[in-house]
């Protein structure tokens, strides 16, 4: 199941792989998330502005000041590419950028950024001319995380001076408000000659050229002058176009036109009551994000002796000199995608199917630092290490169990709740090589985790039958409890990483990772929780060096 080592290029420094030629070879795991993000379609989550303003900048001539323009390329294919530039600010050394860049935003991305400062001599508008004052590099996740992002300007030979560049990131999305309307009437004109009126109500919309254009109809109610419609919901684009001014057409005493004329007495042939009119403010990924809500990343291996003895080239925990095994391909390429949205970079590891020391009894829930009080590794590249580090001191074993660590990760999220805050959403990734044997205790804890700021992500390793695990993945029905009770929302995602043999680990990512912030969205939308405000989350958070 290995992947050839070529499908993986890049250099960088990313882990402890065995030789140090080895290392080179392996770091490129990195690398090789954003090196061909360009080539999948996805639909864009939302738009983001990016504002930009830079601090202390210099020009080569100390005795002028620089004419700066701010350039944003994107990688992609492992290229920079262009993507937009700034006007020029003559003669400036702190200068604050009316341009906007507008990005695509892509949860399940890595999209990675570069920010160039030029000076922009006044005879010349190009950039064969002008002086290179500075870059930064980031990821457009750690933007939209941290909503503020200030960092220094990187010369030449990525030496830092006295200049900085500050990059604030705004969500530019539609609008998903909806209206909640609830109607009634009284005392409806009889239409009916053997029976009583069968009613319906109908809501236009005024157009701009004053046309009409239907927005609802509700149901009929049979036989009944005095009706109460159901309550019904319509999204405010719907309803008036985002525009809360627009007139709407709905009559509210019913007036027939040709019995007025008939009858001197005439009032009404009834009247429509509004009962009920609530506008819901549906709040976005980005909403959440932005005002501080932190992906808590945990991960869970199988040790289990279907993945065969570590020390085999054949085993799926194989630590390959040169290129990397699934679950370290899998690890990296989800993990580095949730690193962004997680400020102090720590992230628990757990193992599920082995005999543990010093006793070597077995456990499927145990801690791959063998800290049990403090499980979390610093950064992505500390859980591989630990991965690593911990495969000699293992004995594989089994059953497949998984519902211990989806019961842990769960007490966690539950804890949260407590907060009754968007503050942390926790996404479990299970690494596992075969079918789970505890299939009930799984199903009743996925059902639980469903009420909690909770989702699980579930890739299967190796070449095993995994038709079994799709019923996990309620994409084709509704997964239930050995009770009966159905989950409250879907939040488990599975692949086979064989899918992806031939692919980027991008591909993988963005596979797995693509449902999230819809239900992050959900959750809290679905108790009513609204983001943090911004001044929270900035006296709050705690950021990692």
């Amino acid at each position: 199941m290995s992947t050839p080592a070529e499908e993986w290029p890049g250099t960088g420094t990313s882990g402890t792989f065995g030789t140090e030629q080895g290392m080179k070879k392996m770091s490129n795991i990195y690398e090789s998330a954003a090196n061909t993000l360009g080539i999948f379609n996805s639909p864009c989550l939302t738009k983001v502005e990016l504002r930009v303003t830079c601090k202390g900048i210099s020009d080569r001539d100390a005795l002028s000041k620089p004419d700066p323009c701010v350039i944003l390329k994107m990688q992609s294919h492992g290229q920079w590419f262009e993507v937009d530039r700034t006007e020029v600010i003559r003669t400036c050394i702190n200068p604050v950028f009316s341009k906007l860049f507008t990005v695509d935003f892509y949860f399940e991305e890595v999209q990675r950024l570069r920010f160039e400062v030029h000076d922009i001599s006044s005879n010349h508008n190009g950039l064969k001319e002008a002086d290179f004052l500075g870059g930064m590099e980031c990821t457009l996740g750690q933007i939209v995380s941290q909503r503020k992002l200030s960092k220094s300007l990187l010369k030449h030979g990525n030496t830092a001076g006295k200049s900085s560049i500050t990059v604030i990131a705004e969500e530019l999305s539609g609008n998903d408000d909806y209206v909640e309307l609830s109607f009634s009437a009284r005392k409806l004109d009889d239409k009916d000659f053997f029976s009583k009126s069968d009613p319906f109500l109908e809501i236009f919309r005024v157009n701009d050229d004053a046309t009409q254009q239907l927005v609802h109809r509700t149901e009929v109610v049979m036989n009944n002058l005095n009706p109460a419609w159901k309550t019904f919901k319509v999204s405010v684009n719907s309803l008036c176009s985002g525009d809360q001014d627009r007139r709407l057409k709905v009559q509210w005493e019913c007036i027939n036109p040709k019995y007025k004329a008939k009858k001197k007495n005439y009032k009404n042939s009834g009247i429509v009551i509004l009962n009920q009119c609530k506008i819901h403010k549906m709040h976005s990924f980005l909403d959440y994000i932005m005002g501080g809500c932190q992906i808590q990343f945990t991960v869970a291996i199988d040790f289990t002796a279907s993945n065969g003895d570590p020390r085999n080239s054949c085993s799926l925990h194989y630590i390959h000199p040169y290129q990397p095994n699934e679950y370290l391909k899998a690890l990296v390429a989800v993990g580095e995608i949730c690193q962004d949205y997680d400020s102090d970079k720590m992230f628990p590891a757990f193992g599920f199917g082995a005999r543990i020391p010093p006793e070597y009894k077995v456990s499927h829930d145990f801690a791959i630092n063998f800290n049990e009080d403090n499980p979390e590794c610093a950064g992505i590249q500390g859980v591989v290490e630990a991965y690593q580090s911990c495969l000699p001191k293992l004995q594989l074993y089994g059953p497949t169990n998984i519902a211990p660590i989806i019961q842990k990760v769960a007490k966690s999220a539950s804890e949260e709740t407590n907060t009754k805050e968007a503050s942390q959403y926790f996404i479990l990734l299970i690494l596992t090589d075969g079918v789970i044997t505890d299939m009930a205790d799984t199903r009743e804890a996925i059902v639980h985790a469903s009420h909690l700021p909770m989702s699980v992500i579930i890739v299967g390793v190796g070449n095993a039958d995994f038709s079994d695990m799709q019923m996990l993945d309620g994409d084709d029905g509704i997964l239930r409890s050995p009770k009966g009770e159905p989950v409250l929302r879907d939040i488990v995602q599975f692949v086979p990483f064989r899918n992806f043999k031939h692919a980027s680990p991008a591909a993988l990512a963005k596979s797995v990772l693509a449902e999230v912030p819809n239900q992050v969205v959900d959750y809290y939308n679905g108790k009513g929780i609204k983001p943090k405000c911004v001044s929270e989350y900035e006296s709050s958070r705690t950021l990692a060096p």
